[in-house]
């Protein structure tokens, strides 16, 4: 038997909305908005999607207990948090700036 993925469908933002802090909502309800006006032309309807899609992300971020210590741990670059790219990618300091 093979695993057939899970299709959840688009993201909805009425659980978006429902999901994030109340000092986010307002940004979200400004991007979505503005999104939504775009696509009604149809070359623009990708935006309204990616919002939704990035959105998405952040409610989920938003719901995990640690996020904001985690967000401020990679805002200060905290060295207890994170190894360095020069230590966990092989040949890094070798590679030229524009290819990193």
């Amino acid at each position: 038997m093979t695993a057939e993925p899970i299709d959840h469908g688009p993201p909805n933002p009425e659980d978006i909305l429902r999901r994030l802090p109340a000092d986010e909502r307002d940004r979200f309800l400004r991007e979505y908005h503005s999104a939504l006006d775009a696509a009604h032309e149809l070359w623009r309807f990708r935006q309204l999607q990616d919002v939704l899609r990035l959105w998405h992300l952040r409610a989920v971020a938003y719901a995990q207990p640690d996020f904001a210590d985690r967000a401020e741990q990679a805002r200060t670059g905290d060295p207890a948090a994170f190894v360095p790219a020069a230590e966990a990618i092989p040949g890094w300091p070798d590679r030229p700036d524009d290819s990193r």
